[in-house]
């Protein structure tokens, strides 16, 4: 299982005041799915690979700043305007958080994939499909999954335990996944399938 993005940037309310409530409602149904989800891969023994979002500032994704109207930021601002900057508070983890036995993956980009060990860490223990879950829907979360079915894995996206700012974007992601590169379910169905045990 992939928790993706689960990050005070991402998912606490007090940095969310941009978005409106029912977007703000969204991430914590998702953060609760997702709790959910982790308390019951964790009881049945599946894998669980945390992934967050460290942006640095001295090696800059400068397409992302350009698509953002960010090129001109100086460095010194871009703090107050990227997401999950390394070692600041917003890169933290909100709501739960991954166990001394769990793995975390660090990415620079959307995907959990790129530019990092993830493939070849899920290859090296046997696994052939992947349950996904966190923030956002439309963004990392997509992303992920869609390399996850490109490396040549079975993907399964969590519709409950996801969410996009809006609800649009969120059924529209799903939508594309479910067309495209996943099976979208819910927690209760995705988990009726595992052992009530590790």
């Amino acid at each position: 299982m992939l928790v993706v993005d689960l990050q005070r940037d991402f998912a606490d309310p007090d940095r969310l005041s941009w978005i409106d409530a029912a977007g703000r409602e969204r991430v914590a149904a998702a953060v609760a799915g997702t709790r959910r989800l982790v308390e019951r891969a964790r009881a049945a023994g599946v894998r669980v690979v945390w992934v967050r979002l460290e942006q640095d500032l001295d090696e800059p994704w400068d397409a992302s700043r350009w698509h953002r109207g960010l090129v001109d930021i100086p460095r010194e601002r871009l703090v107050e305007r990227e997401p999950c900057v390394a070692g600041t508070a917003g890169a933290e983890w909100f709501a739960l958080a991954p166990r001394e036995d769990e793995e975390v993956v660090v990415k620079r980009r959307y995907s959990a994939f790129h530019g990092t060990d993830l493939a070849r860490g899920l290859y090296s223990g046997g696994t052939s499909w992947v349950v996904v879950c966190g923030l956002t829907a439309d963004c990392c979360v997509d992303a992920t999954s869609r390399d996850a079915f490109q490396h040549g894995f079975r993907v399964v996206v969590t519709a409950d335990a996801t969410a996009s700012y809006e609800e649009d974007r969120q059924r529209a992601a799903m939508r594309a996944l479910s067309m495209h590169a996943a099976v979208v379910t819910t927690v209760d169905d995705i988990t009726a399938h595992w052992p009530t045990g590790p």
